[in-house]
């Protein structure tokens, strides 16, 4: 293509190379051109296609004297091929040599007569006893065809015939390859290349084994580990490999030194090569990555796209490799330890079938390749071939030995899949191909342990539960086991339930990430991808149980009862004209109610307040996991570095060692900021919650709040100074008395400072709470239940006095009929989160501490929504695999619910306390 030649029938005069070049036709007479193109000569046998002299077969042109004298006739000379010359023309024609030694000892000649048997350029005699006619058919069963091979017509019977009569190690190593191009597809009635492999295999019993091996003939090569059922677990577990890895040792301890032997297609040993430097991945890479894939430890992983014409420019002639894993001996001698092979195409009969877990179908095989583009040839080997197959994935698994502790390993194993493909278009057609390197060890135990908690656990979220809805039962004045009630149960138990999934995955991921990255000496292997689906399965289920939870509590805080009781009495009397009667009366001063929009404006605050800042919390996660390093530590390999060069290779990400690592970091650094805002943020800076409760009793206003039907907190804030709304001076003066201890205390019992209670109320006081609660809601009712004689606005206020008046009379002991005790709860009731005691004819009053009265509000549950965060964040995260993603729509979710929260508790404030909306800021 890049230079000019003269065409048939002209000589060349002169060349300086490429396109400088001058032909001259030759005369008539001499109408042939020399082997060499500069002359001309008659030729008396006739011209080829490019216009040379051509000579029969087993003759040789002569066109020069022993001189190198130009002849004017190129003469074809016989060669002699009788006994003691035995010569023949080479394939080109140029010169006589030693004809082939099956003619020879056949023939006594350089002739291959009838009845002997000529094939493949061998002689062979028509006796009995030779191996049966081979069938030279190749069959690509993922597309459902069999071809008659150009290759296997030309080899196949020589190969066996060579191999059987003179133990032709050659012959025997291209049988063997022609049957593993084949997929090793033994078949009792098929004469193809593994029958006549498998026909001289066992009639070769008599000369015995090599290397101790049964499956192993002497000039054969080895194939199969045999055809016994169960035998491939056997060779797989029954012995270990006889040394020891490290994680963290010398480079002998470390690297896996795994050799191959190669051979061409036509039976020659090649050479020994090491599969460091990538000899075995069809992929281009880097010297740096390619050495990491035998690093111990390391999961490799390697996938591309790769163009059809490319494979056929690199791969035109294949490569067949016989694997082995070196090691150093007890006497510091190198021994080699054979590789087995699963060919996942290969299908030796309905018993065996190289899928599935089940090692008892398996038939192992030694020998592979990686490109078969000589067998798909259909007519011509000079031409392209009609089908390729291709080594599509190929995966080296070093299994750990259960229960060790020293890492000893079983046998490695390497599995094959090809994929055959119809050649039509090279340029545009291309192949998918992987190659892996993966560890594993047998993960039943854990497996076990990992039920048996799920099973224990699980167990006790169903009596936590149980207990939990006696509780809420209680709460709720009903002592009937109705829907209503089974599902509240199944809503417990949701949350119950996800709280052990997430107790059983952080665990998991955490035991995994510790003991797996600070091991020296191997003990334990990460689960596989496939092995870890339960896993992603139990993160699944208690990120959706936990979703129903926080939904759950959402809807619960959104619908609680909640009233400000004003304690504030009139300071005196003013005048008042009474309108259309022309007289002024005195009655009592009005009261200001911008104390209790104010108090209303502060609950509505403190409803979303939380015990971290959820912005700090994902920016914090974020930084330590994608800035100092620690999602580096969630890679499949045995390095604990924080750091990874560029340059090298980067492992897959291990989904358990990703989840673990971000559960780590978000609960550390959230317990961090619980441990913070508690000690020295509430305490020196600002406490919402204990501000709150001194603001109501600095406002002269309680809260009242019912978050169940007969349960409820409830704050005291009645002044100790009897009023509240009065002007800067007096009222520093009372807080300055206060500080001095010149008045009473805060408490609701004389001589306590217990502001905060758990309520538990009688069924009758209910009773009245529902009916004056009835009038302030009426006006959302429908037209006809109004009384039309009153004004609706009028109607709210007379009912909200109504309702500041009973409860204000009830905190005083006023009703003896809807009275209430003060106790403490017992340690038991704190414990389960129930009371024992049942308000029939009085309430009761529990002290509280602590503030429970939290729990309406997001500070009370921080532990439900920390866990929802992390949940919803791993679950983005192991969807999408970047943490920066979901730290993204972990805040978005955050504050979307936020303001779900904030909105529609504030409707529910508005509604309940009849403070206007419009004054809530």
């Amino acid at each position: 293509g890049s230079s000019c030649e003269c065409e048939p029938g002209y000589r060349m005069v002169s060349s300086n190379g490429g396109f400088s070049v001058t032909c001259e036709k030759c005369p008539e007479n001499m109408s042939g051109v020399t082997q060499d193109g500069w002359n001309c000569i008659t030729c008396p046998r006739g011209l080829t296609s490019k216009g040379n002299c051509k000579c029969p077969n087993n003759e040789i042109l002569v066109e020069r004297s022993l001189d190198g004298v130009l002849l004017d006739e190129a003469l074809c000379i016989h060669c002699n091929g009788s006994e003691h010359s035995f010569s023949a023309s080479d394939a080109s024609g140029s010169r006589c040599v030693r004809c082939e030694q099956t003619f020879i000892q056949v023939s006594k000649s350089c002739d291959c007569n009838s009845p002997n048997i000529l094939t493949g350029g061998l002689c062979f005699l028509a006796h009995e006893g030779l191996p049966p006619k081979g069938v030279a058919a190749v069959r690509f069963a993922q597309l459902g065809v069999t071809l008659a091979s150009a290759w296997f017509l030309k080899n196949l019977q020589s190969s066996a015939f060579a191999c059987w009569l003179y133990s032709n190690l050659t012959a025997c190593q291209a049988l063997g390859n022609m049957c593993v191009m084949n997929m090793n597809s033994l078949s009792s009635s098929s004469t193809d290349a593994c029958g006549l492999f498998q026909y001289i295999f066992v009639s070769t019993a008599r000369v015995g084994i090599i290397h101790s091996i049964p499956y192993w003939r002497p000039n054969l090569p080895w194939l199969y580990y045999g055809d016994h059922p169960g035998l491939a677990s056997q060779v797989l577990e029954k012995n270990h490999f006889p040394t020891t890895f490290t994680f963290k040792g010398t480079d002998k301890d470390v690297k896996l030194k795994f050799i191959a032997a190669s051979f061409d297609a036509a039976g020659n040993f090649l050479k020994w090569q090491s599969l460091e430097g990538g000899l075995l991945q069809l992929c281009p890479d880097t010297q740096t990555k390619l050495d990491a894939a035998y690093v111990f430890g390391t999961t490799y992983q390697q996938n591309c796209k790769i163009s059809v014409s490319k494979i056929l420019l690199d791969f035109a002639n294949p490569v067949f490799y016989d694997l082995f894993l070196e090691y150093n001996g007890g006497n510091g001698q190198q021994h080699l330890w054979a590789v087995p092979v699963l060919n996942l195409n290969l299908q030796y009969n309905e018993k065996f079938v190289n899928q599935g877990s089940n090692m008892n179908n398996w038939l192992l095989t030694r020998r592979f390749f990686l490109v078969d583009a000589l067998s798909g040839k259909e007519n011509d080997l000079g031409k392209p071939p009609r089908i390729i197959r291709i080594a599509s994935k190929i995966t080296i698994s070093i299994r750990l030995v259960s229960h060790t502790q020293r890492g000893t390993i079983y046998p490695p194993l390497i599995t094959v899949a090809y994929t055959d493909v119809l050649v039509q278009n090279p340029e545009t057609q291309s192949v998918m191909v992987s190659f892996a390197v993966s560890y594993e060890m047998n993960q039943r135990e854990a497996q076990i342990q990992t039920d048996i908690a799920l099973g224990v656990l699980g167990g006790l979220a169903v009596l936590w539960s149980l207990l939990k809805t006696a509780g809420w039962k209680r709460r709720t004045g009903s002592s009937l086991i109705d829907l209503q009630t089974v599902f509240k149960f199944l809503l417990f138990y949701a949350g119950d339930l996800a709280n052990v999934f997430f107790i059983i995955t952080v665990g998991t991921g955490i035991y995994w990430l510790v003991f797996f990255k600070a091991q020296q000496f191997v003990s334990v292997l990460l689960p596989l991808p496939s092995q870890e689906e339960d896993f992603v399965t139990y993160i699944a289920c208690a990120f959706s149980l936990k979703a129903l939870q926080f939904l759950h509590l959402l809807v619960s805080q959104l619908a609680i009862d909640i009233f400000f009781i004003d304690w504030e009495r009139p300071k005196g009397k003013v005048l008042k004209a009474v309108e259309g009667e022309g007289v002024t009366k005195s009655t009592a001063a009005p009261v200001s109610i911008w104390r209790t929009y104010f108090i209303a404006n502060e609950w509505n605050e403190i409803q979303t307040v939380r015990k971290i800042n959820p912005l700090f919390q994902v920016l914090a996660v974020l930084f330590f996991l994608e800035v100092v390093g620690f999602s580096n530590l969630a890679l499949m390999d045995a390095s604990s570095s924080l750091t990874r060069s560029s340059e090298s290779y980067v492992a897959p990400w291990s989904r358990i060692l990703r989840f673990g690592v971000s559960a780590a970091v978000w609960v550390a650094i959230a317990i961090l900021q619980v441990i913070f805002f508690a000690v020295i943020y509430e305490r020196f800076v600002e406490d919402k919650i204990s501000q709150f409760v001194d603001l109501c009793c600095v406002s002269n206003i309680s809260v009242f709040l019912l978050s169940h039907n007969c349960f409820g907190h409830y704050i005291h804030g009645r002044s100790v100074h009897g009023h509240a709304d009065t002007n800067m001076e007096e009222m520093n003066m009372n807080l300055k008395r206060e500080a001095e201890n010149l008045c009473s205390q805060r408490g609701l019992l004389p001589n306590t400072d217990g502001q905060t209670f758990q309520i538990s109320i009688s069924r009758k006081m209910r009773l009245n709470y529902d009916w004056i609660h009835e009038t302030l809601t009426r006006k959302r009712g429908p037209a006809r239940l109004l009384d039309s004689s009153a004004n609706t606005f009028e109607q709210s206020t007379r009912a909200y006095n109504a309702m500041n008046k009973f409860l204000s009379s009830f905190i005083d002991h006023v009703h003896k009929e809807m009275d209430y005790i003060v106790k403490d709860k017992l340690l038991l009731e704190r414990i389960l989160g129930m009371e024992f005691m049942e308000p029939i004819e009085k309430s009761i009053f529990y002290n509280d501490e602590g503030h429970s009265f939290t729990d309406v509000l997001y500070y009370g549950n921080e532990a439900t929504l920390l866990i929802f965060d992390i949940l919803f964040f791993s679950v983005v995260d192991l969807a999408s695999q970047s943490f920066v993603l979901a730290a993204i729509l972990t805040y978005l979710q955050q504050e979307i619910f936020r303001f779900i929260r904030t909105t529609l508790g504030q409707k529910n404030l508005a509604s309940k306390t009849l403070v206007d909306q419009r004054f809530l800021i």
